[in-house]
């Protein structure tokens, strides 16, 4: 320990700090399923189909999934206390356009900005972890981030859509930037990029060491070369990406439409999907570092969240056992932790920024992809049955939509068996 160092920073600081970026993590995830609970409304004031309302949706993920190379290097060379005070900032603007929008282009725009700004709270959160908390506990926090984003979705669902009912859905908007303006000034108080700014000793191995840095381009092809990179890269696009495309927009119309729930029903049931989601993250994060192993756990659960959504997709199930598949299947996509820690463990240190602001498009780019791919195969199998100037689409065109989700998933299972097991240790 240096002269003047404390040792390492209390459990109540590090968790402090680390809880002010994974509360924008909350706003970010409170945003990209928010559509969900006011797809009627907004295909009313747009005048709008499935096609363009999946579009209006994914442009969150098109902003989101391209900042997160960028971001991964920014989190390397400049640090999260700055990324994250300057993307809460940026979300509050983009929450406000999208609140006052006169029409679906500006719309987009809202939803856009607040895609690029909040893309920068989940890598910051790992660049944090690893430097606030002992090795051991970052998939332990990476499963807590999960937590944290699925708190916004859940906030996102019922009470949502209670406030909107009551409020409207652009006065609540107008409010969400509000708050978030106020956190980008906490983060800017309050949170640090090292314990060494507040004179306790770092976990990071590398946090401050010779300071030099490789180019940027160079870096990215370090992290490429790996094949790993590449599969848990891809894998998550099915895993999450169909967690996104039906808690995130599709889910509470196919609830609604097919099986006749009203809309604070359908979305009380995907709250239930997002809460299993969260539980299976650290869970199965942490069983995969007790096994001491990555790849085994991660294949069996794939496998067990495309039985899932199979039967949710093409069984007459009653109501309760739908729940409980949903509950099952949000359970073992929480495996998604477990690729995170993977990826992390799958090149050198100094890159871990770089790594996971790379494998951490994966699931983004699932909703990005899916989401306005269900939307277009909604409206070609529309058979022109509309309700208050909303859309309306049976079974069958909800089935041939979610097939897509069913086909990632079979490519992430045949995907995983190839990565590299890193036994839960990192590469040197």
């Amino acid at each position: 320990m240096n002269a003047g160092q404390r040792g390492y920073p209390p459990a109540a600081v590090a968790w402090s700090v680390w809880g002010l970026g994974a509360l924008l993590y909350l706003v970010g995830f409170y945003q990209r399923v928010a559509p969900a609970v006011m797809t009627d409304q907004l295909m009313i004031d747009f005048s709008i189909g499935a096609t363009e309302l999946g579009n209006l949706s994914a442009f969150y993920f098109y902003s989101y999934v391209a900042m997160q190379i960028p971001t991964g290097i920014l989190a390397d060379r400049w640090g999260p206390r700055r990324l994250l005070s300057a993307g809460a900032c940026v979300a509050a603007v983009g929450s406000a356009l999208f609140a006052c929008a006169p029409d679906l282009w500006w719309a987009n725009g809202g939803r856009l900005l607040i895609g690029a700004s909040v893309a920068v709270a989940f890598v910051s959160m790992l660049k944090l972890a690893s430097h606030w908390f002992a090795a051991q506990q970052f998939a332990l926090a990476s499963g807590l981030a999960l937590v944290f984003g699925v708190v916004g979705g859940v906030i996102a669902g019922v009470p949502l859509r209670m406030l909107i009912e009551a409020w409207g859905w652009r006065s609540v908007m107008g409010v969400s930037a509000a708050l978030t303006a106020l956190l980008a000034i906490a983060i800017w108080l309050r949170v640090r990029d090292d314990p060494t700014d507040w004179a306790y000793e770092s976990h990071a191995q590398a946090a401050h060491g010779s300071g030099q840095h490789g180019s940027i381009l160079r870096g990215m092809a370090e992290v490429l070369s790996y094949r790993n990179t590449w599969i848990l890269l891809v894998t998550p696009i099915g895993i999450a990406g169909s967690v996104l495309t039906f808690a995130g927009l599709w889910g509470v119309p196919f609830l609604r439409q097919v099986h006749g729930l009203d809309t604070r029903t359908a979305a009380a049931i995907t709250s239930l999907l997002l809460i299993a989601w969260a539980v299976g993250g650290p869970l199965l994060g942490t069983l995969s570092q007790r096994m001491g192993r990555r790849r085994p756990l991660y294949v069996w659960t794939t496998a067990a969240a495309l039985a899932g959504w199979l039967v949710v997709i093409y069984a007459p199930l009653p109501m309760w056992l739908l729940i409980v598949t949903l509950l099952f299947t949000g359970l073992v996509s929480g495996n998604l932790i477990i690729g995170f820690a993977f990826a992390k463990e799958s090149v050198p240190a100094r890159l871990t920024g770089t790594a996971s602001g790379i494998c951490n498009m994966g699931p983004l780019l699932g909703g990005m992809l899916l989401q306005p791919a269900v939307g277009w195969l909604l409206d070609d199998n529309w058979l022109g049955a509309t309700a208050g100037g909303a859309r309306i689409y049976d079974a069958t065109a909800y089935q041939t939509g979610f097939s897509l989700m069913a086909g990632c998933l079979v490519v992430s299972l045949c995907l995983i068996p190839f990565a590299k097991e890193t036994y839960a240790r990192q590469t040197p």
